[in-house]
């Protein structure tokens, strides 16, 4: 994250904490001690403050560091750091372990996307979310709320992190709730657009609704999805692949809960103890070579895995992206449980 310029020791001197402002182009100066635990901050406000006061550039900045900061730990995700920015009107957060020990550093222009990407991303916004009734009686399914943010803005969130700065939502089933809350996308750092569906168009319907192809390859999403899949690695791997689509995917394990027993006839041959099987299940995640979206029928529902079945039968190479980061489908109930914290709740 590129913190290690911006850390000076405990007994540096206000000139040292400009030149590591300097060099590290950051906003923050990170006072560390010598176990490499973080004992306070100094900002440039913070230093010209002290001159004024009558401090020197060779003063000690024991006197004008920060011993009260805001931090966070490794485990804090980018949606939660960026509210925790804006509550505290700051842009800059250490990222301390257990020791405190400075390992990070939060920088809102990362967290938001430093470089452009140029691919767009699609995400599918339209669903009506039966199995999540009540909860989506009054409000469209990708706006459920996961820890006070809806997931739908946690995914356009993550996108953003990753330098897509032009988003598409289908939308359909009350599909206005979700243009009230995003708008043109400008808090949140990108531009969005809506591909709205006069009927449900399925999982890749609402692709025939782009105003125009893209140039590159398309990015598209689930909106029920809680994962924070490494979308550079994503693209990266489809084009070494040459792929003309790439599916994400995750493991999926089933555990039979009972002894099962292998028979011969009336012999007993074998017996297992609750045994697994793993497969490979689709992540509702995928990459598009530009060229696919003109094979979406225009206004029919259309699943997207057609799509992909067509690539197949046309000997066309389809990618498979393993997801190794947290992935949750919050469209059924008890994941959803699952991501709220409350799956062992009465």
């Amino acid at each position: 994250m590129g913190f290690e310029s911006g850390k000076i020791g405990r007994g540096g001197t206000i000139r040292e904490a400009l030149h590591s402002l300097e060099k590290s182009a950051l906003e923050i100066v990170l006072v560390v001690d010598e176990r490499e635990k973080l004992i306070g901050v100094l900002t440039d406000g913070d230093i010209r403050r002290a001159l004024l006061s009558g401090s020197t550039l060779d003063s000690a900045i024991q006197g004008t560091m920060q011993r009260e900061f805001t931090f966070v730990g490794p485990g804090m995700g980018r949606a939660e750091v960026l509210d925790l920015m804006r509550a505290r009107s700051i842009s800059q957060i250490p990222i301390l372990d257990a020791e405190g020990r400075l390992i990070g550093l939060h920088a809102m222009h990362e967290i938001l996307g430093a470089v452009e990407r140029p691919n767009w991303a699609v995400v599918m916004a339209g669903g009506r979310g039966e199995r999540l009734r009540p909860l989506t009686d009054d409000l469209p399914k990708p706006m459920v709320k996961v820890a006070g943010r809806p997931i739908l803005e946690r995914i356009v969130l993550h996108l953003v992190g990753f330098g897509i700065r032009r988003v598409f939502l289908s939308v359909n089933y009350k599909g206005e709730v979700i243009e009230r809350h995003f708008g043109d996308g400008a808090s949140l750092g990108c531009r969005i657009e809506y591909l709205r569906e006069g009927k449900p168009l399925g999982t890749g319907g609402a692709l025939s609704l782009l105003p125009e192809l893209p140039a590159d390859p398309l990015l598209v999403l689930n909106g029920d999805l809680l994962t924070h899949v490494n979308i550079e690695g994503l693209l990266a791997f489809h084009d070494r692949g040459g792929f003309a689509a790439t599916v994400a995917v995750h493991e999926y394990v089933h555990t039979v809960p009972y002894g099962v027993v292998e028979r011969n006839g009336d012999r007993i041959t074998g017996m297992r103890e609750k045994p697994s099987q793993t497969w490979l299940a689709n992540a509702g995640i995928y990459v598009l070579k530009p060229g696919l979206v003109e094979r979406v029928p225009r206004d029919k529902s259309f699943p997207l895995p057609a799509l992909l079945d067509e690539c197949l039968d046309r000997g066309e190479a389809v990618g498979a992206f393993p997801v190794e980061e947290e992935w949750i489908d919050v469209g059924h109930p008890r994941e959803l449980l699952r991501a709220r914290g409350e799956e062992n709740k009465p």
